[in-house]
């Protein structure tokens, strides 16, 4: 199941370079993330982390492109009162709240569209992969969230000859919650960041 995004990957790279080659660029990126997990167990406020990776940017004609990349994606979110409320054994903290920090290896899938000379309205799916989370929130180590997150992104590009200039909102469409069903966990993140096209 792991690999279904990594064949997706590939198999969209082959298709894409077959039917165009007009332009491809292939570059680095990196920013912020301002995240937040949506569920009464979760405080409603954006916390701050980052995100670094790269992109290839692929011209399918004068106004479209594709544009998929691989990025390491931090989450940070707090929990609140109520989360230990609902899940008071299982908390390894005791006191029901604290800071949740979750990685991922996120391969967002975009297809871009020129609306101006360099300006790119960009939207698509977005496939993460669970590498590791703060096990200190629960007892013996539980996994308490799901291994994956699908999430739709869009956003805006802007193109500086070779720099990128970007801002996108993310939201989850899975619930991430592996402990039960009485609270649905899904992902929010605002990602500001700064691209280079090195290729």
């Amino acid at each position: 199941m792991r690999q279904i995004p990594f064949i997706l990957f590939v198999v969209l790279i082959g298709l894409s370079t077959t039917t165009s080659a007009q332009r491809f660029d292939l570059g680095i990126k990196g920013g912020a993330n301002l995240g937040k997990l949506s569920g009464q167990s979760f405080s409603d406020q954006f916390s701050l982390a980052y995100h670094l990776g790269g992109f290839a940017e692929i011209g399918l004609g004068r106004k479209w492109s594709i544009q998929p990349e691989v990025l390491f994606n931090q989450v940070n979110a707090d929990t609140t009162s109520q989360f230990g409320d609902i899940y008071n054994n299982l908390l390894g903290n005791g006191n029901g709240s604290g800071n949740i920090r979750l990685r991922y290896l996120s391969i967002p899938l975009l297809l871009n569209y020129q609306l101006t000379k360099g300006i790119q309205l960009q939207a698509g799916p977005q496939f993460a992969i669970l590498m590791d989370q703060n096990k200190n929130l629960l007892e013996n180590g539980r996994a308490a969230f799901q291994n994956g997150d699908f999430s739709l992104q869009a956003g805006v590009q802007v193109r500086l000859s070779k720099f990128r200039i970007y801002g996108r909102y993310g939201i989850g469409l899975n619930n991430l919650n592996d402990i039960d069903n009485q609270d649905r966990w899904k992902s929010q993140t605002i990602q500001l960041g700064l691209g280079l096209a090195i290729f």
